[in-house]
């Protein structure tokens, strides 16, 4: 997968992860790892840091929390990532021979 796109997806994650508990750097590189994510820690401290910039979670010390905005951010994610799944897995029935 390109980086930029993993990128992305690493983010979603992170959203996820964080709906849930805390996030630091250490906890959540294993359950990237489990996801098939090829990263490092540096990966995901700045992917936390992308996140903080755009005020989807906030830092304090070594751990990060899910704000309001990166709540309803992550909201957003989820319909339309199920609009996507739908068209894409219904595509990918068509074309699939029977």
């Amino acid at each position: 997968m390109h980086a930029e796109v993993q990128n992305l997806f690493v983010r979603i994650h992170l959203l996820y992860f964080a709906q849930n508990q805390d996030l630091n750097v250490s906890d959540a590189l294993p359950l990237l790892e489990e996801r098939g994510y090829r990263v490092g820690e540096r990966e995901i401290k700045q992917e936390l840091e992308h996140l903080t910039q755009e005020n989807f979670l906030t830092a304090h010390g070594d751990q990060w929390s899910l704000t309001g905005t990166g709540i309803e951010e992550y909201k957003e994610i989820v319909a339309v990532l199920g609009r996507v799944s739908e068209e894409l897995l219904s595509d990918s029935k068509k074309a699939s021979p029977a």
